[in-house]
């Protein structure tokens, strides 16, 4: 079966003028390596990037959904193949349609699921169809195959290569990083908004390697575009920022844990709970993500209450399912300085035990 296709929409476009934070930009493009007609200078540097013509990709097998919302994030991928020494603009070009080839033989998609692809070399090509077309307008998105729930919001960057243990080519880290910068710039996006795959299924990917790197990441992509560099911290259970009773007691149980160990406690109807807290560089919005081992003989309602500038907000989660990756709790206000964040709350039904493990916390 094929990837979701509607009936061609192509919108309508307009030029992006103006990057919406600390830089105003003009919008500029690139169509397999030629500066587009009429496209005004960019303050970060236009990436060349290889339209799917120019790297030889066969037809879609079917139409593709094109849209008039913009993305409003990018996902990283890792492909999963070997780790070549083969840096030459052949082999990249090779690559893509052995992808292309996969997805639509293999998988039965109608073409490339991701929009976009970054060799080890540092060779960016278009993936899918019309994806050169929407990000050198700023306008729109052609419908992805890469993330279930994200296909219709996320540009998605395959890497080539497996980040298990090792980390990008300093070539490929490069181009990535003039790559998202410019992604940033046509669609308005923070560097903020730079997510891995595993943030939003149950995957490996991009690696844990490459993950542990997306912090830097973001900090690079926002040194390119001359904005304020994005705020993001982990407090972990073992960290200065964390307290807990003594009726907290500490587990390596579970391979789904985050860093060494984290904190278990059955429930109690009073208040002794584990909390989180962090410095924070200003008065301004906060993305809080919680990462949790799972297991039925834990909490299906532990109760997670942050301590928002607005009033205190009480979120449930069911820590029986989805750990071992950061799940959302929320983006809220809270003023600048050292302050607690977020409290794991032992005020719960049921015997199962209450887990507190990492929190992380990112100004959006």
């Amino acid at each position: 079966m094929s990837d979701p296709a509607m009936s061609h929409a192509f919108p309508s476009l307009s030029r992006r003028s103006v990057f919406r934070g600390a830089v105003a930009l003009g919008a500029g493009a690139a169509l397999g390596g030629l500066e587009l007609p009429g496209a005004a200078s960019a303050a970060v540097p236009v990436p060349t990037i290889a339209s799917c013509a120019t790297w030889g990709a066969r037809p879609p097998a079917d139409p593709l959904t094109e849209i008039s919302t913009d993305a409003n994030k990018i996902l990283i991928h890792h492909t999963a193949t070997p780790n070549v020494t083969d840096y030459s603009q052949a082999h990249a070009y090779a690559l893509a349609r052995s992808i292309q080839n996969f997805h639509m033989d293999d998988n039965h998609w109608s073409d490339t699921g991701q929009h976009l692809t970054v060799s080890r070399g540092g060779y960016v090509m278009e993936g899918r169809h019309f994806s050169l077309a929407h990000l050198t307008s700023g306008n729109g998105m052609v419908v992805g195959a890469h993330c279930p729930g994200q296909n219709n919001q996320a540009i998605g960057i395959e890497n080539e290569g497996t980040y298990t243990s090792t980390t990008p080519t300093t070539a490929q880290w490069n181009k990535l990083v003039d790559l998202c910068a410019y992604i940033c710039e046509q669609y308005e996006l923070a560097p903020t908004k730079i997510y891995g795959h595993r943030d939003y299924v149950s995957t490996d990917c991009p690696g844990d390697a490459f993950y542990a790197r997306l912090p830097q990441l973001r900090l690079d992509v926002a040194a390119k575009l001359n904005g304020t560099p994005p705020f993001s911290v982990v407090i972990d259970n073992g960290s200065a920022g964390f307290r807990a009773s003594a009726a907290w007691d500490t587990s390596s149980f579970s391979a789904q844990r985050y860093g060494a160990d984290y904190r278990f406690a059955t429930p109690v109807g009073a208040s002794d709970a584990a909390y989180f807290s962090a410095t924070l560089p200003a008065a301004a919005n906060y993305r809080l993500e919680t990462w949790y081992p799972a297991d039925a003989g834990y909490n299906a309602a532990t109760p997670f209450v942050v301590f928002a500038s607005g009033g205190n907000k009480t979120v449930t989660v069911n820590q029986q399912a989805n750990g071992g990756g950061w799940r959302d709790l929320g983006t809220y206000a809270f003023g600048a300085g050292a302050r607690d964040l977020v409290a794991v709350s032992r005020w719960t039904s049921g015997t199962q035990y209450v887990i507190a493990d990492a929190v992380r916390v990112t100004r959006v």
